[in-house]
């Protein structure tokens, strides 16, 4: 294999992201970002796509909002956000061929900040207050993505050799349980308490403390983010089906619709996002 095909600052993403406020909700209170950025500048990317690592990283995110009245519209949407404003400043050096080794750290202090300017305006406004939010979050780098995650929206990898496996823990009792292997995919799904979150990003938390992780990334590697409105329509394995299902290069744009509509057509209680994104260009 050539170095041009090797080497991972040459590798390409495509993207892919639809939300739907499903069956029952009067508004969508889910959130979903794309951004493209270096030291110099910053593109905001729309719901799908294709572009090159060579010369910039790429952060997508999903978040769940909750509070009273439109509160959790407003906590989802100032989660991702607030992105833009942190990650560019840990945009590697023209040297390097990846995220350096304080990408985790930056992650930390972004999630912070959006955990207390969420509690801040809880705090100030009636109308915010109690107003939190999940945060799942992938940055992509050459070779590596780093990903950061608070609440019961999801990141999942679909690695090019086959299956499936959920890299973020869901901060829940239910979560915890099956983790635990106490209950099975199938009773997590049902259990009464499933949608109880034990940790969010503004709400009465004083502290927050995101999972924090990295994965090496190969060609034809592909991750899910989703809220869980998509995994209370969807088991694991047909999210795969979905997700990876067909030829590569078919329809890749349509991946995700397909998934939120299969989604919100099993289930639909809840607002329903799926954020796909694949590495290519080897």
């Amino acid at each position: 294999m050539s170095d041009a095909f090797s080497d991972p600052s040459n590798r390409r993403l495509r993207w892919s992201g639809c939300s739907d406020r499903g069956k029952v909700r009067a508004n969508n209170e889910d959130s979903f970002v794309g951004l493209r950025f270096n030291r110099e500048e910053l593109e905001r990317l729309g719901k799908e796509g294709e572009a090159s690592l060579q010369s910039a990283d790429f952060v997508f995110a999903v978040s769940d909002g909750m509070g009273g009245a439109q509160a959790g519209e407003l906590a989802s949407k100032m989660a991702v956000e607030k992105v833009p404003y942190i990650l560019p400043k840990g945009f590697r050096p023209p040297e390097a061929k990846g995220v350096a080794d304080g990408g985790g750290a930056l992650l930390q202090v972004l999630f912070r900040e959006i955990h207390a300017a969420l509690v801040y305006l809880g705090k100030s406004y009636e109308e915010c207050r109690g107003m939190e939010t999940t945060l799942s979050l992938c940055w992509f780098s050459p070779g590596v993505m780093h990903f950061a995650h608070v609440g019961d929206s999801r990141i999942y990898h679909l690695p090019a050799s086959g299956g499936i496996r959920q890299l973020t823990e869901d901060d829940t009792y239910v979560g915890w349980l099956f983790r635990q292997g106490k209950i099975n995919e199938r009773e997590a799904r049902t259990h009464p308490r499933r949608s109880v979150l034990q940790k969010a990003l503004g709400g009465g938390n004083q502290f927050i403390d995101p999972q924090i992780g990295r994965v090496e990334v190969g060609c034809g590697d592909r991750f899910l983010l989703c809220s869980d409105g998509l995994v209370d329509g969807l088991y694991d394995a047909h999210m795969l089906d979905l997700s990876c299902s067909g030829e590569p290069s078919s329809d890749f744009a349509g991946r995700s619709r397909r998934l939120v509509e299969a989604a919100v057509a099993a289930s639909g209680r809840d607002n329903t996002t799926a954020l796909l994104v694949e590495v290519g260009g080897c």
